[in-house]
């Protein structure tokens, strides 16, 4: 019997335990040290900004760049449902009301011309989401929120590396937010970071991660500090930035990795009817944190998952409850966005395993069975 498959596996080396030792080993600032300073300077050089801010998740990453752009109580915040929760929680968890706009069918993020109709005078700001892996049509976002003097903040928590125009998704608003969650292109186990080039933004992200401290030292100062604005602790630990240090070192691989595996899934897909493989639009390059297929309307997705349910190969819909559907949202939103792309496209996708040392064999297993299943609903 060949071995399960899975959705994803964590790619590790010698580095990262090395890392995790040090700082361990070093007996203090396991709060703050380090490899935190280190981490945020590597991230800050990879992406070209002026300020990379780790926290300790991609959640918290954009509670905190929301915030710290002044959006609050009274202000809308457009968002897609195509999107994991978190992208509409952090504009509530603000006191402002995320408002729900359709995607297109190409990259699954947010249609401009549906976000145009959502504008109204409350509205504050705009978070596109790069689904997947790959760019949205994030220079057309730009450019509304330009044009409506609306704060736009990147969730780029799937599509660490992805480029536009030969630009990093999350460099391209008023700050960029990332994830470091297991599944995810570079991995800490949680932790998140905000990218910025402007200065208020970072100082106030600076103040609201740490209760509004003033930065220094908290352990090496006499006194209690300065504190200048509310905050909490949403701090990344030097233990979870070791691991990072290392990981970014190996982006490449990570990266090279799953494009390879991807060229070679989408090369064998080319040859089954009903079913759309990934790929970035023109001018993007996609990373493939998640390798999620579309089928057409003459497939059954359900006969796919069982066939590979069967075969001992993992599979998950994302997403299989589209936010605006979610039991939260129904009962505490006034009335039912209409958004047919998203409900079709959520009713018709399905993600595949993907992680950088998937091998070819594997590959082969994958389509092979989702093949077979086709096959069965057609």
């Amino acid at each position: 019997m060949s071995d399960p498959i899975p959705l994803f596996e964590i790619s590790w080396d010698e580095r990262d335990i090395v890392n995790a030792v040090r700082s361990i080993g070093r007996g203090s600032y396991w709060a703050k040290g380090p490899f935190v300073e280190r981490f945020e300077s590597e991230l800050a050089d990879y992406f070209g900004v002026e300020h990379a801010l780790t926290v300790n998740s991609g959640t918290t990453a954009l509670v905190a760049a929301l915030r710290a752009s002044d959006i609050g109580p009274g202000d809308e915040v457009v968002v897609p449902s195509m999107t994991f929760i978190a992208t509409a929680n952090a504009v509530r968890l603000v006191g402002a009301e995320p408002v729900f706009a359709d995607i297109e069918t190409e990259s699954y993020g947010l249609d401009p011309d549906s976000v145009r109709e959502q504008i109204t005078e409350r509205t504050a700001g705009i978070v596109p989401v790069h689904l997947y892996g790959g760019p949205c049509r994030i220079e057309e976002l730009t450019e509304i929120a330009l044009k409506n003097d609306l704060v736009l903040i990147e969730d780029t928590a799937e599509s660490f590396g992805a480029t536009y125009d030969g630009q990093y998704c999350g460099t391209f608003g008023d700050a960029g937010i990332l994830s470091f969650c297991q599944n995810k292109v570079v991995v800490t186990g949680e932790g998140g970071a905000i990218l910025t080039d402007d200065d208020e933004i970072a100082e106030n992200v600076r103040l609201y991660r740490s209760h509004g401290r003033a930065e220094g030292d908290y352990f090496d100062s006499v006194d209690s500090g300065s504190y200048l604005a509310l905050g909490t602790n949403i701090r990344m630990s030097d233990l979870t930035a070791a691991v990072g240090c290392a990981q970014l070192e190996k982006v490449d691989e990570l990266v090279g990795g799953r494009r390879a595996a991807a060229q070679y899934m989408n090369d064998r897909f080319a040859n089954v009817d009903g079913i759309r493989a990934p790929k970035p639009g023109d001018g993007g390059t996609h990373v493939y944190q998640l390798y999620t297929v579309r089928f057409d309307d003459e497939s059954d997705r359900s006969a796919v998952v069982e066939q590979l349910k069967a075969d001992d190969i993992s599979s998950k819909i994302y997403w299989d409850t589209p936010v605006h559907h979610t039991e939260y949202y129904r009962e505490s939103t006034d009335g039912s966005p209409d958004l047919p792309r998203t409900d079709a496209v959520a009713d018709s996708v399905l993600s595949l395993p993907m992680y950088p040392d998937l091998s070819p064999r594997q590959a082969d297993r994958i389509v092979d069975a989702v093949r077979a299943g086709i096959d069965q609903s057609r």
